[in-house]
């Protein structure tokens, strides 16, 4: 029981980047577009949300100050975010202005923020003398919390009530998403950009502007599942490869989450039990390389399902990888 328990918590820890980055995407490809550049823009939101508020500290500490723990946060926060939403910028207008294709883009996008991110990581490593690492005072402000009377419920208590601030900010992110797509104007609007823009379009809907929007903002989201991973799932440590392919894994969440960010939330703590599960329950004598294709197996076999169902509303919109030219309307 116990075991399970730790299994639960360490899933739910393992998907929070997963569910950012998955977010991310699911806005992103509401609007018509894929985006494969997810690891990219996590690798951006990494090393932006690590070095910003390591630069932070540095002068804090020359100043003879102390330096502050949410404020760092904060900065991380903003950093990473604006960080994923430039590399997102750049895919927008390569492919929404200049209608360049959106699968080499987004592959291209992920080449050039893996090499960026790593290349400055580095590059803090060496002005270090040997890694890039915040202080503790930095490093607390991502700690698991602890809140009164909650967290000693037995059982809930550990399960719910016991982790970082950055887990509970991806759930309400993900219950706020979903409301937004489902129930509010702007986010139907967006919607029939992603089914139809041509339709959209000759409704009175500014589909460029529309696209630009999600794209932005879905890449800045990503960014920040990147500073979770150099922030929390390092310690505030800069790791080469930090992100290790969990923007592949949010592609591919994409899908076992059917487009809907309230099943995202479901499908990422699964993904997240699937990433750990060798770590809480080892069956002697299996190959590691087993355990590491769960995720993708898993994602084959919903895939095959949703394809057989053939409901509307578990499919991709129906525009996404295409570009629009008005003129041919």
């Amino acid at each position: 029981m116990n075991t399970l328990l730790n299994l639960a918590a360490a899933a739910v820890l393992a998907g929070t980047p997963l569910l950012f980055g998955t977010l991310g995407e699911i806005l992103t490809e509401k609007s018509g577009n894929i985006n494969l550049g997810v690891e990219g823009m996590m690798f951006m939101g990494a090393i932006a949300g690590l070095s910003v508020p390591y630069f932070y500290e540095q002068m804090a500490l020359m100043a003879g100050a102390s330096p502050s723990g949410t404020a760092g946060a904060l900065m991380a926060l903003a950093a990473s975010f604006a960080a994923g939403a430039l590399g997102a910028l750049i895919y927008g207008f390569l492919t929404i202005s200049l209608h360049a294709d959106q699968n080499v883009t987004g592959l291209t996008l992920t080449i050039f923020g893996t090499g960026l991110g790593n290349f400055f990581g580095e590059y803090l490593g060496n002005q270090a003398e040997g890694y890039a690492a915040l202080g503790e005072e930095l490093k607390s402000a991502f700690h698991n919390l602890s809140i009164p009377g909650l967290s000693q419920i037995p059982v809930l208590g550990k399960l719910l009530f016991q982790y970082n601030w950055m887990v509970y900010f991806a759930i309400i992110l993900a219950l706020a998403m979903n409301h937004f797509l489902r129930k509010t104007r702007l986010g139907l609007n967006l919607r029939a950009v992603g089914e139809d823009p041509a339709a959209a379009d000759a409704a009175g809907i500014d589909t460029t502007r529309y696209q630009y929007t999600a794209v932005i903002i879905g890449g800045g989201i990503c960014g920040i599942g990147g500073m979770y991973m150099s922030m929390v799932t390092t310690s505030g440590v800069w790791v080469h490869n930090c992100v290790s392919g969990y923007g592949w894994l949010s592609v591919a969440l994409v899908i076992f989450s059917v487009w809907s960010p309230a099943r995202s939330l479901v499908a990422a703590v699964i993904f997240g039990g699937l990433t750990v599960l060798r770590l809480y329950l080892p069956i002697p004598g299996m190959p590691i390389q087993i355990y590491e294709m769960l995720p993708y197996t898993v994602t084959i076999l919903v895939l095959i399902a949703a394809s057989i169902r053939q409901r509307q509303e578990n499919m991709q919109p129906k525009s996404c990888g295409v570009n629009y030219f008005r003129e041919e309307r």
